[in-house]
């Protein structure tokens, strides 16, 4: 069994309007955004991070904007649910201002003994709200939200699964451990890890496969702290069998990519460099980041890009 992995790095998904998406979260859900780029092989599309104050790994939810893309369509083989850590008595909070709002969906719930409010995200994804104990990781301060009620970071992520037995044996080989069955939901967690450490396996054997689209999370990025950690954990899936892409240079963190047996794009993605390597903390997302490889195209992108206010 691995020790690298200290949870949840970031997750990414699928948008529709680059503006809708960036209102939402930091109005709405009062994050900040970290890092305004675009993306590798679409540079014609923003690549947006949302976080705390530095983009800690753990904290970060990260979208492609495509304007043209369908809606995704639910199902197996993709993440269902992320979920997020906010303070113990906040819910109630969140639940006001969530339908204040507008946000649709809203469900309030009890899961593993974890109350729970579920919401919709701009294009219908799911996420949903956990009041976590003895969370002590620290939120934005400046979102509009305030602190005792502000949200720490992921909790978790739901996988929905045909059959979720081999991810399991596979997230139990990189780490996490079984800790509580309910119905046709599994729930693992890492010992040690960054605070988001719970990953839930829902099992759905009818359901079909999802497709891809404004609304589908495109994959799911576990934490490891530096380059070597990282490599030693590409080598030990490679000898399990696992197909691993080589090492690829994000800019803001390393990233190795496979796909599960159950259809999930997982990530691999090292803590360093961080997202204040090329602006300064105080300014994070302020300015559109180019990879050096687009630089090229600052003319054309910031006349053709989407405005998106601050």
């Amino acid at each position: 069994m691995l020790d690298q992995i200290k949870g949840l790095h970031h997750v990414t998904s699928m948008a529709k309007d680059a503006r809708q998406n960036n209102a939402f979260f930091t109005g709405t859900l009062g994050l900040r955004r970290v890092k305004k780029t675009v993306n590798f092989d679409a540079p014609d599309v923003y690549h947006l991070y949302y976080g705390d104050e530095t983009g800690t790994p753990g904290s970060v939810m990260t979208y492609f904007p495509f304007p043209n893309i369908g809606k995704g369509r639910p199902g197996v083989g993709e993440v269902g649910t992320t979920v997020y850590s906010v303070p113990e008595g906040s819910l109630g909070y969140w639940q006001t201002r969530l339908a204040e709002q507008g946000v649709t969906g809203l469900k309030s719930e009890e899961t593993f003994g974890e109350k729970r409010l579920r919401f919709d995200g701009p294009d219908s994804e799911v996420f949903a709200l956990v009041e976590g104990k003895d969370d002590a990781r620290i939120p934005w301060s400046k979102g509009g939200v305030p602190g005792d009620e502000a949200i720490r970071g992921f909790h978790s992520a739901t996988l929905r699964l045909k059959d979720g037995g081999a991810t399991a044996e596979l997230l139990k080989f990189m780490g996490y451990e079984d800790v509580d069955t309910s119905g046709n939901i599994k729930r693992l967690a890492i010992k040690n890890g960054n605070g988001a450490d719970v990953i839930y396996i829902e099992t759905l054997p009818g359901t079909p496969f999802a497709d891809l689209g404004a609304g589908s999370v495109h994959h799911i990025a576990f934490a490891v702290e530096n380059r070597a950690k990282q490599l030693e954990v590409r080598k030990a899936l490679m000898d399990t069998g696992y197909q691993v892409t080589p090492v690829i240079d994000r800019d803001y963190f390393w990233s190795i990519y496979f796909r599960t047996p159950g259809g999930v794009l997982f990530e691999v993605a090292t803590n360093e460099p961080g997202f204040d390597r090329d602006e300064d903390s105080a300014h994070l997302g302020e300015a559109l980041k180019l990879p050096k490889q687009h630089a090229h195209l600052r003319p054309y992108l910031e006349k053709n890009l989407q405005s998106i206010g601050n």
